[in-house]
């Protein structure tokens, strides 16, 4: 007896003493957003705080210039351009990632944590010809590792506008069930295109489909009155649920992947942040998401949970102003200049497309300051895989390599080299960037924002050019030579 009581004491040591993980990952977080990133404009107390008491990295990579594509490579460890099926996907998509894929939550599972994803979710649900929304909807989070799920399907501006928990739409009645089309209008739910008189926000630019909460959106959706959100209550209800999973988990390990709406279109803020920022709305979003980050910190500390957990924030691409709604934005956006000194911005291959703020704060183990290593979101999987002591199918995570020393700052070596996805793609070794010839317009003229596509060779010596003016090709044919190589090495992989 005194022999098992020692060993279940020795298991509960162990238990007690594993790392807690929270991956805050914000939608078109810019890397000039933050004050702790620069910003003499935006006012983000609690983001910097946690920089102040974290790492902040200042050379962090997303893999991918927009959504589907970056949160598919952070979870999986596979760079998405080697699938042709990972652009940004549509509202009524089928499922991603698939049963039996390995994932980040996958690995936490094995590892005896709790986990959770929370927020939005942008990779697909259910099989070929996409989910059942007026019944269980299989091929979810719940598949993939994670043990509970609160998630938005898609993006704020895309049907249907309902909440999913674990494997059901929350709230659904079923004398009024939910039609999905991202093909042809259905039912008789007013449009935007058609009922602008009905429009509380007018767009810029598409989202004139389906009005829901006075918002057109993209893609024709019917019925789900019931169970449909309202924008200005979405922060808060995602704040909510993370720190419930927080509490009732306090006890046992958790990994918390907690992907905020904030500061994607439409943003349609709380009352008590509309207004306040002087920015727009957007300006507005970015106080009501760091209020958001507020919360969940402060929930940390009142469980005494702080000091043991590792908290990463960081997003999935660049800024964008005017992402297709008159939101004021873009006209009161003044001298703030949410992609710092880079240039381009979400969609892009220039560098405001990818390189994005990356905070690690974990107080037993991590040493505030701040470093220049290269980093990027692939190595997730490998590094936490190192974190809990569990081993990573490489096979499947074939791009995600374990950079946890350099994530927590015990060296700052970093990657050799970071590979991003937008138009064309690109690959950036030490001071140099490639980015590979591509077709389609170099400028987007709705977003105003340089694409990088072009259909010669580009290469820039950062260090020297950080805002990307001048191709140096020409001028450098061995390291453009060099670069063209490993990259089409890293893709033949």
């Amino acid at each position: 007896m005194r022999v098992l009581i020692i060993f279940l004491l020795s298991i509960s040591l162990v238990q007690a003493q594993k790392p807690n993980v929270i991956l805050i990952y914000v939608d078109d977080l810019g890397y000039g957003d933050l004050g702790s990133y620069g910003s003499k404009t935006m006012k983000t107390p609690h983001m910097d705080r946690l920089s102040e008491r974290g790492l902040r990295f200042k050379q962090a990579y997303s893999t991918s210039a927009t959504c589907t594509p970056s949160r598919y490579s952070l979870l999986t460890g596979s760079y998405a351009v080697r699938r042709k099926d990972t652009g940004i996907a549509t509202g009524d998509a089928s499922a991603l990632i698939r049963p039996g894929q390995q994932t980040i939550a996958s690995i936490f599972s094995k590892a005896g944590y709790q986990s959770a994803a929370i927020g939005k979710w942008h990779l697909g649900l259910g099989p070929q010809g996409g989910p059942d929304w007026n019944g269980k909807i299989t091929q979810g989070p719940l598949d993939i590792g994670f043990t509970e799920a609160f998630i938005l399907p898609a993006t704020g501006d895309r049907v249907p506008c309902v909440y999913v928990e674990n494997d059901h739409v929350l709230g659904l009645q079923a004398n009024d069930p939910i039609q999905v089309s991202y093909t042809n209008k259905i039912g008789n739910m007013p449009t935007g295109k058609d009922n602008p008189e009905l429009l509380r926000m007018k767009h810029s630019h598409g989202h004139d489909q389906s009005i829901v909460n006075g918002v057109g959106r993209i893609g024709y959706m019917q019925g789900g009155t019931a169970a449909l959100w309202k924008d200005e209550d979405i922060a808060q209800r995602l704040a909510d649920r993370a720190k419930s999973f927080l509490r009732r988990n306090q006890k046992s390990p958790f990994f918390l992947y907690f992907a905020t709406h904030d500061i994607h279109v439409p943003r349609l803020p709380h009352a008590k942040f509309l207004g306040k920022s002087g920015y727009g709305n957007r300006g507005d979003a970015l106080l009501q998401l760091d209020d958001t980050v507020g919360q969940l910190m402060k929930t940390l500390d009142s469980l005494h949970l702080t000091q043991n957990t590792l908290v990463i924030l960081t997003s999935d691409n660049g800024p964008v102003v005017d992402d297709g709604y008159m939101d004021q934005s873009k006209e009161l956006l003044a001298n703030h200049r949410p992609a710092a000194n880079l240039k381009g911005g979400k969609y892009s291959s220039f560098e405001a497309g990818t390189r994005v703020p990356f905070i690690a704060s974990w107080p037993a183990k991590i040493k505030k300051g701040t470093s220049d290593a290269l980093l990027s979101q692939i190595d997730l999987i490998a590094s936490m895989g190192a974190l809990v002591g569990q081993s990573v199918d490489a096979t499947q995570a074939k791009d995600s390599e374990n950079q946890l020393a350099t994530w927590t700052g015990q060296t700052k070596l970093g990657r050799s080299h970071v590979i991003e996805q937008a138009g064309s793609l690109a690959i950036r070794q030490g001071d140099w960037k490639y980015i590979s010839p591509s077709k389609g317009p170099a400028f987007n003229a709705f977003v105003q924002i340089e694409l990088g596509n072009n259909s010669l060779d580009q290469l820039y010596q950062l260090s020297q050019d950080p805002a990307e003016k001048v191709n140096v090709a020409k001028e450098n044919p061995e390291k453009l030579h060099e670069l063209k190589t490993l990259l089409r090495s890293i893709m033949e992989k």
